[in-house]
């Protein structure tokens, strides 16, 4: 997203609605959160797996929402692209380069590991390995499952 580093340098608290990035991560000001997209999809309820693709544009939908309510910033990352394809004025919607098992945690990793801070990254995510991954260069990791009941909560 090409006006990423803008709208950081413009998000001068980083808590949003209610304290979400606080009460989640810890950080007084958050930099980005970081989305496993299939982790939060497959936290919410039964029967995401009959239409993929539509829970994936309901999550970007309700990230897009988190957005607006809290001026975060956030980057979601699939193991495959979207069909139809996504677009987002508000949230970064990545999609794995390659198809196999793990290949939209090796994007986000990939992702994590340009970031100029890592440090002020929430990673969203359920795999243990890819937390391990977030940790091991300075990043906070919330579950899924948190992520979700929050998101929730809020939009």
């Amino acid at each position: 997203m090409a006006g990423l580093a803008v709208a950081r340098a413009g998000n001068a608290a980083g808590i949003g609605a209610a304290g979400f990035a606080p009460r989640l991560c810890g950080y007084a000001r958050l930099v980005l959160w970081l989305v496993d997209g299939m982790n939060v999809v497959a936290a919410g309820p039964a029967g995401w797996q009959r239409d993929r693709d539509r829970a994936m544009a309901e999550l970007v939908g309700r990230l897009e929402r988190l957005v607006a309510a809290t001026g975060d910033d956030v980057c979601v990352v699939f193991e495959r692209p979207p069909r139809p394809p996504l677009r987002s004025p508000l949230v970064e919607i990545v999609h794995a380069r390659r198809a196999g098992r793990d290949a939209g945690d090796f994007e986000l990793v990939k992702r994590l590991r340009r970031e100029r801070s890592p440090q002020g990254v929430c990673v969203v995510t359920s795999d243990a390995w890819l937390a391990d991954a977030a940790r091991a260069v300075g990043a906070v990791v919330v579950s899924a499952q948190s992520f979700r009941r929050r998101l929730d909560q809020l939009v």
